[in-house]
């Protein structure tokens, strides 16, 4: 139970991280935090009881810095989900393909990358999408830092999901 993954906002409600309950349970003893949403179970000592925490918030604006992602074939399929971006297969080995091709001009971006199994990306060759008679499933973009965290959880706590709005 206090191993339980809960989200934690900055205090402009902006998503900051994942912490585990036990850690969320003592940002809010020391008065660090406060609970936004809680979970109908909770955490009893001898004098007090706890609800235990899904969504925190701080007291307090931490300032970090925007972490630069490093861009690698192997974050752009992750990004992606496994998910070929042309045709939405998610079995068999996948590569980072070029949207607008190197030959023509496209830079290796988070904007210009896409994941696509082995069949499109050989369908697509040296062409535009339009070219090849091919269409995206959804636009690149280069990915919050919390992406990679969140598409390692798996399934997203319902709760959480009018605070990732963005990032999911």
């Amino acid at each position: 139970m206090l191993n339980r993954k809960v989200l934690v906002l900055n205090q402009n409600y902006e998503p900051l991280t994942i912490c585990k309950a036990k850690r969320a349970i003592i940002m809010m003893l020391l008065g660090k935090a406060e609970l936004i949403v809680g979970l109908s179970q909770s955490i009893r000592s001898v004098r007090r009881s706890f609800p235990l925490p899904s969504v925190l918030r701080l007291n307090r604006y931490v300032k970090f810095r925007k972490r630069e992602i490093t861009l690698t074939r192997r974050k752009i399929i992750e990004r992606d989900r496994h998910q070929c971006q042309y045709c939405g297969r998610t079995t068999g080995p996948m590569t980072a393909d070029h949207v607008v091709p190197k030959s023509m001009g496209g830079k290796d971006t988070w904007e210009n990358m896409v994941c696509a199994c082995l069949e499109c990306n050989n369908r697509k060759g040296d062409r535009l999408p339009e070219q090849a008679g091919m269409k995206l499933i959804r636009k690149p973009r280069r990915p919050h830092h919390l992406t990679f965290i969140l598409n390692s959880l798996g399934r997203i706590d319902a709760q959480w999901r009018p605070f990732l709005y963005y990032y999911s």
